[in-house]
């Protein structure tokens, strides 16, 4: 078993500081070491083993075991291993060795570890509030158990603003959002430019953090939270139910059934194909080729429709349970699906075509928002992002799961690490996915929709689960718990990853190329609920705080 060599590499590096192992199946690792050796163990997990990094998880499991907990999770793509580097700390001394300096990737989730769950990274070299807002009260931190999901501290101060940092001497800054013409959600980058050319960048987001894991662990039920997970993203919904649902399963060692997963698979690819069309429409809206923007959303609009016949929904398609899916594809339905996909390649050949040989996308994408295979590994980046600089990985194929392991398909590669390989790459994996549903849709055999679940879930069982979302890998860590919920749930979407590659993609680059660099790693950002005005009489500013809109938006409706 690959799992068991590589543990037998641990066990021979590093003894008696391996505390405990779980090995549920030749896929997946959970090794307890002692906090001494956590940052040894993941560099050699990192460099020497090359594994790689996915995300690290703060855990307050005080109730349970009496301590917090830390879990580092990695990857063995070749070996299709996901490992999982966990270890306790003492509940009135929170704190543990950072991994940042020698695992780069790890720099936002021990931020967000000590802001929300009050885990201390010891030796992290940039401890700036990333989550939390600067008006947040020292010492309050949501994810903990003892703070109760609803509680809001009367310390908060909600019209603090942001404090960024001091630009580089002779830069300017250029303020880059959080709105934006060419942004759907906010984000501000706070550029430093000189003359044309930005030579740095310090980003703030996480604006109006949504509390979806908080929710999961304190209202919600195992099954009521396909729902909510489907509402993380407003492209990938199904690939966070999937990859929520298969990391419960994986706990408890559930496997749906053959039919269920073949569904599972058809709706993640038609969740990838309106996601790669929008994409690649919007990447030509921002250049300028408005024609093509138009002619991609007029070919996607008919897999919107199929899937709304197979669901009731466009979009949020209500598909997952624990344990199978709700919705079944029927015979009438395939029947259209294929037509549907037969009219989409034809006419998505023709836009291939003309991109591919248009001069002036290639003028404004080649050479843009470069990233190479080293950027890749130290800042975890997937998806076509990764496989754009030359990065050959994909969950589907490397950590199969749903019916991938059943069908055939190719990973789209391309070599030149910018705005031009990556516009390749999903162009060409349209393609794929179109190849992936014909083969589920013949495949598929009659079989039920659910295997049953008696009684309560198992408690105190730990799943993981990636799944190849349109952006690139979504990764899901659950702790099985009472009162039929997670104990933890922990979601990392794949724009968490690769937007902390965007500082160094557009370094030293044009502040022109600014948009469609960030546009280039399809990013999704949570939706806000503060903003600033200007009066265009005096030029004074203001900050409106979430209270102070909701009382406009209250007076407006009652003029009405």
């Amino acid at each position: 078993m690959v799992a068991r060599d590589r543990l037998e590499q641990l066990r021979g590096k590093f003894g008696s500081a391996i505390q405990r192992v779980d090995l549920p199946g030749d896929s997946r690792l959970f090794v307890f070491v002692e906090p001494s050796v956590v940052k040894n163990i993941c560099q050699y997990i990192f460099r020497d083993l090359d594994a790689r990094y996915v995300i690290s998880i703060g855990i307050d499991d005080r109730p349970f075991s009496g301590n917090f907990m830390v879990a580092h999770n990695f990857a063995f793509d070749e070996d299709h291993l996901l490992c999982s580097v966990l270890t306790y700390l003492p509940s009135n001394n929170p704190k543990i060795d950072s991994i940042s300096d020698v695992v780069p990737a790890a720099n936002w989730a021990e931020r967000e570890m000590r802001d929300l769950v009050g885990i201390e990274p010891v030796g992290h070299r940039y401890l700036k509030r990333l989550v939390l807002p600067d008006g947040w009260p020292e010492g309050e931190h949501p994810l903990r158990k003892d703070f109760s999901w609803d509680h809001v501290p009367k310390e908060f101060n909600d019209e603090r603003e942001f404090t960024f940092d001091e630009p580089p001497e002779g830069c300017t800054v250029v303020p880059f959002g959080p709105f934006h013409p060419t942004l759907d959600e906010p984000a501000h980058f706070r550029l430093y430019v000189e003359g044309e050319m930005v030579r740095g960048c310090e980003y703030r987001g996480f604006m109006a953090h949504r509390g979806i894991e908080k929710m999961a662990e304190s209202v919600l039920g195992y099954n009521d939270i396909p729902m909510l997970a489907e509402r993380i993203c407003g492209i990938c919904g199904c690939v966070h139910s999937v990859a929520y649902v298969q990391a419960v399963e994986s706990a408890v060692a559930l496997k749906p059934p053959p039919r269920a997963e073949y569904i599972r698979t058809i709706m993640l690819e038609i969740e990838r194909l309106h996601s790669h069309l929008l994409w690649v429409g919007l990447a030509c809206h921002i250049v300028g080729f408005d024609t093509l923007f138009m002619q991609s959303f007029r070919i996607r609009e008919p897999i919107m429709w199929i899937a709304e016949k197979i669901s009731g929904n466009r979009k949020t398609y209500a598909l997952c349970v624990i344990g199978g899916v709700r919705w079944d594809i029927t015979p009438v339905l395939k029947s259209e699906l294929r037509q549907v996909l037969d009219k989409l390649e034809a006419e998505w050949r023709e836009v291939v075509a003309a991109v591919s040989k248009d001069k002036n996308i290639q003028k404004r994408t080649v050479g843009v928002g470069l990233t190479n295979r080293d950027l890749v590994k130290n800042a975890g980046l997937v998806g076509p992002v990764a496989r754009a600089a030359g990065v050959d990985i994909d969950c589907r194929r490397d950590h199969p799961y749903a019916a991938y392991d059943r069908v055939e398909f190719d990973v789209i590669t391309a070599g030149g690490g910018d705005v031009w390989s990556r516009l390749l790459v999903r162009m060409s994996e349209v393609f794929e996915s179109i190849r992936i549903i014909r083969q589920c849709l013949e495949r598929m055999d009659d079989g039920p929709l659910q295997s049953p679940v008696d009684g309560e879930l198992p408690v105190g069982r730990m799943g993981l689960s990636s799944v190849e979302a349109p952006r690139g890998e979504s990764h899901h860590f659950v702790i099985t718990g009472e009162n039929n919920r997670p104990r933890r749930w922990r979601v990392r979407a794949p724009t968490y990853q690769n937007l902390q590659a965007v500082p160094m993609m557009i370094k030293d680059q044009q502040i022109a190329d600014m948009t469609i660099s960030l546009g280039s790693i399809d990013p999704c950002f949570s939706c806000t609920d503060r903003l600033e005005t200007i009066d265009l009489r005096s030029g004074a500013t203001r900050v409106w705080s979430q209270r102070e809109l909701l009382e406009l938006a209250r007076a407006k409706e009652v003029r009405r």
